[in-house]
């Protein structure tokens, strides 16, 4: 069965078309800046990459262009031979624990909702009704980004904040990089062999750590919205809330000009001056007095959640490192793992060092005397998607 894995962002379409299932990757590819006079494309098909510069108004065209290309460049014979298409969807709020058909129902439950990710769940609706009106025939199903949270325990979720909040506009922890978390739990029980404590560390731009219990979440870093939890490379995550206040009062700055700021222009970028970790972790070797200053506060945090995650779980199994950072950079593991040698956590600095996913090495990278084994592995969200999808298509 032929199938396409879609990840609509704000500006982004990517995509990854799959036989299934065996899990074959037919081709890859992302469109880039949509919306903005500079958008691009990329689909890569074996060893060939086609690239093109074109204007894309939004995504509605994104997704016709693509299903213009995968007929034009026979990687399809027509779009019926495409029988499902599979659609991360951020914010699943309270209604969904896991992946569903879409339905009419089921889109007008996405749209009401749509206010909690403002900027991803629209997206996420246009590429749906795109799909659909191309490909009629072809199953949707909705993953849901928020959906491996979900089994997280009330006194965990609710903010002590009046009640009537959570039962009258849902504010509550969601939690975000559901899929990847999902993903890693699964691949931690095929390592192990079976179910396991464990601590999940999501290091990318936007990062998160989660806690799971005999494979289900129990806690999660990110909260009502994905700007909670960790120091990210642009965001604030957890901060004293009256400073909004504060500085809109000495500042003039509106509301969204401080949010803009909190989510855009904080974090390692705000400390750091530079949120890319290839470009601070040359700074860091440099001993550049700011970068040095982020990286510790950075891991200083992650740490912290980790040895709080390690008293509510009691036992951990693993801790692991994925996404971006979390798998190519052995400076930010090195930095958070020597931070819980209390704990009894030692890492192995030569594994550490050689264990590069971008350099298809993946592995443990603590040593043998370790009180807790911590790994390192690659995530592969739009493989959650395309298994969901598959097995509500059948």
């Amino acid at each position: 069965m032929l199938l396409l894995a879609v990840n609509s962002g704000s500006s982004t379409l990517k995509f990854r078309l799959y036989d299934m299932p065996s899990e074959k990757v037919i081709t890859k590819g992302s469109f880039e800046r949509i919306g903005s006079n500079d958008s691009d494309y990329t689909i890569r098909v074996n060893d060939e990459k086609i690239y093109k510069k074109e204007e894309i108004e939004n995504h509605e065209k994104a997704v016709n262009i693509l299903l213009t290309e995968l007929v034009e460049k026979d990687i399809v014979k027509k779009l019926d031979d495409i029988k499902a298409v599979g659609h991360r969807v951020v914010h699943g709020g309270v209604l969904y624990s896991h992946s569903v058909v879409i339905t009419e129902r089921v889109l007008e439950e996405i749209e009401k909702i749509k206010d909690l990710a403002p900027l991803h769940n629209p997206a996420a609706i246009i590429g749906i009704k795109a799909f659909s009106k191309a490909i009629p025939n072809a199953t949707m199903v909705a993953c849901f980004d928020t959906a491996f949270h979900q089994t997280i325990e009330e006194k965990e979720f609710l903010y002590s904040v009046p009640y009537e909040w959570y039962v009258k506009y849902d504010v509550r922890k969601y939690g975000f990089h559901g899929l990847s978390h999902q993903y890693i739990t699964t691949r931690m029980k095929e390592i192990l062999g079976h179910d396991d404590n464990l601590i999940i560390c999501h290091i990318g731009n936007g990062a998160s750590i989660s806690a799971v219990k005999d494979g289900k979440c129990i806690a999660t870093s990110m909260g009502f919205t994905p700007n909670a939890g960790i120091m990210m490379g642009t965001r604030s995550g957890d901060i004293d809330y009256s400073i909004i206040g504060y500085i809109m009062k000495k500042t003039a700055l509106s509301y969204d000009k401080v949010d803009n700021l909190l989510n855009k222009k904080s974090g390692l970028e705000g400390i750091a001056g530079m949120s890319d970790l290839r470009d601070i972790d040359r700074a860091f070797i440099a001993k550049d007095s700011k970068v040095v200053l982020a990286i510790d506060m950075y891991t200083e945090r992650i740490a912290e959640y980790i040895a709080k995650y390690f008293l509510k779980l009691g036992k951990v199994d693993a801790i692991i490192f994925t996404a971006g950072g979390g798998e190519n950079d052995p400076i930010i593991r090195k930095e958070v793992l020597n931070k819980l040698k209390p704990l009894g956590v030692e890492v192995d600095e030569k594994l550490n060092e050689e264990t590069i996913v971008r350099k298809d090495k993946e592995g443990l990278i603590t040593t043998k005397k370790s009180s807790i084994a911590s790994y390192v592995l690659a995530t592969d969200e739009e493989l959650v998607i395309a298994k969901d999808t598959y097995n509500l298509s059948k």
